[in-house]
């Protein structure tokens, strides 16, 4: 390794990461990752003035370095690099397919284009951020044009077009999706998202303030906990903080519930698509169970309100302790009996097996996390490969199948429920003593970096930040799993039929607002 190393929620000063030349940056990163590690963040952020070269003033003059974080999951290990870059420079993507849309994020938000990208089109078309540089030379009010919004065309005989969204049938988030058929049978699957784009990034810059950590939790509203933890982490490793074991085990019960709910409702929800109504029905109303066993534990039944830099805002008394212990069994009871009766149904299983495959070899490509990478047999998992917090001392086994069909992404969720359940029951049978908080010492260190992962509902959660001199955030990076993820739907409904999309789409059933930061 050539980068600087740290761990999980560690931090290491500025001028340790090394900055390479953007050949040789190239060079280790599609290296390391061919080697077995995976690319957990790519980005830029804007230099100060006076930094690199000099050239320069901040976002609108000054020149970007690009930034990669990598994970090594045998050696449980992060490691950081980075280097400074001009208008162009060798595109990433030929090589390390995972950086397919990191490249085009750097080159929508800071005008650098990656040569040689096989398919450089913005992800939520917004002007750049810094005036005047654009890496498709649209004008300097950055207005769209019509070659940048074309999407990929499979020219032939009878082949032909259908476009879906950006308003959905169902009412929830929007994207769209265009389709390149013949017939039935689907060529290729393109996705166009942005629509939810709040600019949550730029925001965070100069924090943490009061709105922080409330803009943390809504990231991504199904995945409150996940995000906020995140968030946490990093605070707490650029404040030298040490968080209780109680508090660090009453966040890991809030996070398992977070999955068990969000898991539920997924498997509800992929058996109200192919109308097998028994657990479609049951499901629906087990998924709120565990919300309210969120509720009985914050007050929340999204789990607002239960992180917090230092530990938790809530203790569990004895009387609450025996609630959710007495609750969670016939849940997960009722749970088994209403899923099981999937794997049962020969209807079912004849929609659910060989639909929407994604094999173990471009998982890894694409950089696929979660539930999506393990059902194609990556187990990838934060929880075992960088644990922070109490899963340092409790496990969670992985559960992972090969199939890499709509049938192992729905039964791995059924094994974590399973595991979540076994793991929240062991966790609050030995709930360590001692407070749930602990106040930061201090401000956050001055011109630090710092790394934070957590193994959220849908795959591993990133965020990234750096201080400046007065240890507020000079820029902060959130890679929600869905970032990940998006490319794995497109692909898993090569050569299928249309009608195979809302079964795959809910398969993976990923994060509009989470991509769109």
């Amino acid at each position: 390794m050539i980068g600087a190393h740290l761990i999980n929620g560690g931090t290491l000063a500025v001028n340790e990461i090394p900055v390479l030349g953007i050949d040789g940056f190239r060079g280790w990163v599609c290296e390391a990752v061919s080697a077995g590690a995976t690319l957990a963040a790519l980005f830029g952020h804007p230099l100060p003035a006076g930094a690199g070269d000099g050239a320069g003033a901040g976002a609108g003059a000054g020149k970007v370095r690009l930034v990669a974080v990598l994970t090594w999951p045998l050696d449980g290990c992060l490691e950081v690099l980075a280097a400074d870059a001009g208008d162009t420079y060798r595109a990433l993507t030929p090589d390390c397919p995972s950086a397919h849309w990191f490249e085009r994020e750097i080159a929508e938000q800071w005008g650098i284009r990656p040569e040689g990208h096989p398919w450089l089109k913005p992800i939520r078309y917004h002007p750049s951020w810094r005036p005047g540089r654009d890496a498709w030379g649209r004008p300097a009010g950055g207005e769209i044009l019509p070659c940048v919004t074309d999407f990929y065309r499979v020219e032939g005989e009878e082949v032909h077009e259908v476009a879906v969204g950006p308003v959905h049938a169902g009412v929830i988030e929007p994207g769209h999706f265009r389709f390149q058929c013949h017939g039935e049978t689907v060529f290729h699957l393109e996705i166009a998202l942005g629509y939810q784009h709040r600019g949550v990034e730029p925001a965070l810059a100069g924090g943490p303030g009061p709105r922080t950590m409330a803009l943390m939790e809504t990231l991504a509203g199904d995945t409150t906990v996940g995000h906020g933890l995140a968030y946490a982490q990093l605070v707490e490793g650029l404040a030298g903080c040490r968080v209780p074991a109680r508090a660090m085990a009453i966040r890991a019960v809030g996070l398992e519930l977070e999955r068990l709910a969000n898991h539920v409702g997924d498997l509800g929800a992929l058996a109200n698509d192919v109308g097998f109504l028994p657990t479609a029905s049951y499901c629906g109303r087990l998924r709120g169970d565990f919300l309210n066993l969120s509720a009985l534990l914050c007050g929340s039944r999204f789990g607002r309100g239960l992180v917090r830099p230092g530990g938790v805002a809530f203790d569990l008394e004895p009387a609450r302790v025996d609630s959710l212990k007495a609750r969670l069994v016939p849940i997960v009871a009722d749970v088994g009996n209403a899923v099981n009766l999937l794997w049962t149904a020969s209807s079912v299983m004849a929609r659910f097996e060989e639909t929407g495959t994604v094999d173990r070899a471009t998982a890894v490509q694409l950089g696929l996390v979660g539930p999506a990478a393990r059902a194609s047999g990556f187990e990838r998992d934060v929880r075992m490969e960088f644990p922070t917090g109490f899963y340092r001392f409790q496990q969670v086994p992985v559960a992972s199948l090969p199939g890499g069909d709509v049938f192992a992404r729905a039964y791995v969720r059924w094994l974590e429920v399973q595991r979540s359940e076994a793991f929240i029951a062991q966790a609050l049978a030995g709930l360590p003593p001692g407070p749930v908080r602990a106040e930061l010492p201090g401000p956050l260190a001055p011109d630090r970096f710092a790394v934070s992962l957590t193994e959220g509902w849908r795959g591993e959660i990133c965020h990234v930040a750096q201080t400046d001199a007065a240890g507020k955030f000079a820029w902060y990076k959130v890679v929600d799993p869905s970032f990940h993820n998006w490319m794995g739907l497109a692909m898993s409904l090569r050569d299928q039929p249309i009608s195979d999309f809302p079964l795959c789409n809910k398969s993976f059933n990923l994060s509009y607002c989470g991509h769109d930061l």
